[in-house]
């Protein structure tokens, strides 16, 4: 664990953090106002795989805060990222929304079309809010014929306007049990996000500090990468989650205010 005061860089989860659905926390611009005037860098990564990086600027912008693109890593970019290398000529049957999509062909990669579904060589899977019975037969099938099962998150929950619905994890586990094949997972828990946002700021493991709603995912992540790791009680999981589970963030606040609050004074005190 590393000081609050030696914060030079953070690794920040959206949903549950910044907002619930299309509601943005309260005082979220001059979070990054503060963020950006204590000289912390930042990346925004999400394991939300139903936008692209583009879509996730435009609704920062719609709240009142400007990012750029490159400050920004959401799961289907580094899903999109790991096939480009892996297997730059697979055809991709996506269980998802167009951010996903978008974000595979960004990086020359086909996505097949449904009436071709039965062409597919790997099925990626995302939150899809139009999921049909016909869209997980496909997949299902699919993955039954050895076609490469590759999960953008594990995320079963999902904090939106309403509460607690049902995430990408979801979806993805009627697949395993249906076909019985387990995915490969991209997004948090896995480190490679992190990484990934480590090398976009330049930064290190010494002076690195990930900000997160979900012990599963954004802190275990964090762990998982040998990262300091913050928690907010603003999403998915509460102090009451910390104390009776396994998964210890380094620091609990109650949401983005009382952190950037925290950051600010432990630079003062320096």
């Amino acid at each position: 664990m590393i000081a609050l005061a030696s914060i030079q860089n953070l690794i920040i989860d959206m949903d549950g953090v910044l907002w619930h659905g299309d509601k943005p926390m309260p005082q979220l611009p001059e979070f990054f106002v503060k963020l950006r005037h204590l000289g912390i860098r930042f990346v925004l990564a999400t394991n939300n795989a139903a936008k692209s990086g583009a879509d996730f600027t435009a609704k920062l912008a719609s709240m009142g805060v400007t990012v750029a693109v490159e400050e920004i890593l959401t799961s289907s970019q580094a899903t999109a990222n790991f096939l480009a290398q892996s297997a730059p000529k697979a055809q991709i049957y996506v269980v998802g929304e167009d951010g996903l999509k978008d974000e595979l062909r960004a990086k020359g990669l086909r996505v097949v079309e449904p009436a071709d579904w039965d062409l597919a060589d790997h099925v990626v899977v995302g939150i899809d809010r139009t999921l049909t019975y016909a869209k997980l037969s496909d997949a299902c099938l699919l993955i039954r014929r050895g076609a490469k099962f590759i999960a953008t998150n594990p995320d079963v929950t999902f904090p939106g306007e309403r509460g607690i619905v049902p995430g990408n994890g979801a979806i993805v586990q009627l697949l395993r049990v249906s076909s019985d094949v387990e995915p490969l997972f991209i997004g948090k828990p896995q480190p490679t996000m992190m990484m990934q946002s480590m090398t976009r700021m330049g930064g290190t493991v010494a002076n690195t500090a990930v900000l997160g709603d979900r012990l599963d995912t954004d802190i275990l992540g964090g762990i998982n990468a040998g990262l300091t790791c913050i928690m907010v009680t603003s999403g998915v999981n509460t102090r009451a989650d910390v104390a009776n589970g396994t998964i210890k963030p380094d620091y609990i606040f109650a949401d983005i205010t009382e952190t950037i609050a925290a950051l600010d004074a432990a630079r003062k005190k320096q």
